[in-house]
């Protein structure tokens, strides 16, 4: 017990009073109401309001939780369990997310409306042009991402900050070359079902390689600040999960949607 806060009989870190929970649901409500009046032929001023105020709310937030992992008692094994089980469940969901989009996808392609997959008339892209690359530097992220890891379980912060370093390295060029592809793509979101089921599932993957590219940015400051420690790194371990997610996701993008769809 000698790691929980004062003055208490469990094991388990009670969190002070907070302003963010409702500060951050007041935000997503400005949001979701100013894209509705966006949606709707309105300005975007309110979508942009609500969207800086839950930015601003989110760091806040994290803050918090990363200050109290440094104060040396908040976050003990107990409460680092209870935080690798949430993030586990974040991924679960973000995996039936995922699975909506392949399921429209598989669905529209196994019964084409018109007898043919891909539509007549719509240019697919070439699944071994920009796609392969984008795979090979995913898998690569994924080795350099365990390199750090490596190096964060046995000390080296040499090898933690190098691999760190990479792997943002080959985020930011994978979305640059995706940015590249669909600047260069033949059809348009709205010119069937291939396009919409095609941007929709490679775009929130793509706005996933973003997040968790900022998510490792994050980390990667904390490394150099010394946050981590060989037996104590619960937020490294969850961006290290959330990229391999990511990973994965693309590997079954490339086979089916690419690959197998074109």
């Amino acid at each position: 017990m000698a790691d929980t806060q004062p003055d208490q009989n469990h094991p388990y870190h009670m969190v002070a009073p907070s302003p963010w929970p409702v500060l951050g649901a007041a935000a997503v409500m400005v949001l979701a109401g100013g894209a509705i009046v966006f949606f709707h032929d309105g300005g975007p001023w309110i979508m942009l309001a609500g969207l800086a105020a839950l930015l601003y709310v989110m760091f806040r937030w994290w803050s918090d939780v990363v200050r109290e992992a440094q104060d040396g008692h908040s976050h003990n094994a107990i409460v680092r369990i209870g935080l690798r089980y949430g993030m586990a469940l974040f991924i679960l969901s973000e995996v039936m997310f995922f699975f909506g989009f392949f399921w429209a996808f598989f669905a529209s392609s196994l019964f084409p409306a018109g007898g043919t997959w891909p539509p007549k008339g719509v240019e697919v892209l070439d699944p071994f042009d920009w796609p392969l690359l984008n795979t090979f530097i995913l898998l690569s992220s994924g080795a350099t991402l365990t390199w750090a890891h490596h190096g964060l379980i046995e000390d080296y912060r040499r090898d933690l900050v190098r691999g760190l370093a990479a792997t943002i390295a080959l985020g930011i060029t994978f979305t640059l070359i995706q940015a590249y592809e669909y600047s260069h793509a033949a059809f348009g979101f709205t010119e069937g079902i291939y396009p919409t089921t095609f941007y929709m599932a490679t775009g929130f993957h793509g706005f996933h390689v973003i997040i968790g590219t900022i998510f490792l940015t994050v980390c990667l400051v904390r490394a150099v600040k010394g946050h981590f420690k060989p037996d104590q790194h619960v937020g490294f371990e969850a961006a290290a999960w959330y990229w391999h997610f990511v990973d994965v996701v693309w590997l079954f993008l490339f086979f089916s949607i690419y690959w197998w769809g074109s």
